[in-house]
């Protein structure tokens, strides 16, 4: 293992161009999460219900839906994706983002999705070079953009991908590459608890919920990774950002202030930026504090 970083640190234009091809390959693999995972959900949350309301009816046999089958298709003519119009980026572009058999538009996000995976791997990739944090930290960029639009598709954040995230975060800290384990525990239970205080004192004064579960589940995930002295940091780029981006939203959409918006974006853009740049702009901003 030792070897192949050395090999990557001494060929840095291989390393930058082959988490580049996985990046966009990773990403290409996440347009089938964020489209599928939830609707995933539905059928299990159907069959939950069925099972316990109407046990003495029999289930309809349902045809099989995951991650892999059945086969990418065109939602309009249904006719499967071949491999080479599968190929992130280029296949859209290529086809003009147009169906090959019937022409119907395919929606601009998917290669946007793979785009923004690819250069947000090579930037990570820039900023920690080879080894265990690289890794890490690109599994978890990986996580929070499923998350992300999923959470803008379906006010959701699956504790599919979140408790995973929180478990190998936690892991994490037993390395030396990461926080140290009091630290990452620490950062989990104040990450969670900040939001759910939060939470319930909001439902208490307005009979309103004001954010879900997931969120708190997500800021547990980076206050684990990164540690507990990143959360002030991130809880404050959250709110900015949320601010900013949640009203630009609601303009463009022509929707008021009461609509309600996903909050999970914002702790994602926030936690990334912390994990790029977290001790620098903590050190910026306690030195501001100070005088």
């Amino acid at each position: 293992m030792s070897n192949l970083i050395l090999v990557l640190e001494q060929a840095p234009w291989f390393f930058y161009s082959l988490v580049l091809l996985l990046g966009l390959f990773v990403g290409s693999f996440l347009n089938v999460v964020i489209y599928r995972l939830p609707k995933m959900m539905e059928l299990s949350w159907q069959q939950d219900y069925q099972a316990y309301f109407q046990p003495d009816q029999a289930a309809a046999a349902q045809p099989r839906f995951n991650l892999a089958v059945p086969r990418s298709a065109c939602p309009s003519c249904q006719t499967p994706i071949a491999a080479w119009d599968n190929i992130p980026v280029l296949s859209w572009l290529w086809l003009k983002g147009r169906c090959r058999h019937c022409g119907t538009s395919i929606s601009a996000r998917y290669p946007l999705v793979e785009t923004l995976t690819a250069l947000l791997s090579v930037l990570l990739a820039w900023r920690f070079g080879p080894g265990l944090t690289t890794l890490v930290y690109l599994l978890v960029l990986w996580a929070i953009i499923a998350l992300s639009f999923i959470d803008l598709d379906t006010m959701l954040l699956p504790d599919q991908i979140t408790l995973p995230l929180l478990w190998l975060a936690l892991l994490f800290s037993l390395t030396p590459a990461g926080p140290s384990p009091a630290d990452a525990i620490l950062g989990a239970a104040a990450g969670y608890l900040s939001l759910w205080s939060v939470y319930w004192a909001f439902k208490l004064l307005t009979g309103k919920e004001g954010m879900g579960y997931g969120d708190f589940k997500l800021l547990a995930v980076f206050g684990a990774l990164l540690g507990w002295q990143q959360l002030p940091l991130i809880i404050l780029l959250s709110s900015a950002v949320g601010a900013v981006l949640g009203s630009l939203l609601l303009l463009l959409q022509g929707k008021g202030k009461s609509t309600p918006i996903p909050f999970g974006p914002y702790i994602a853009i926030a936690g990334l930026i912390a994990m790029l740049w977290g001790n620098a702009l903590t050190q910026w901003y306690l030195g501001v504090l100070a005088l």
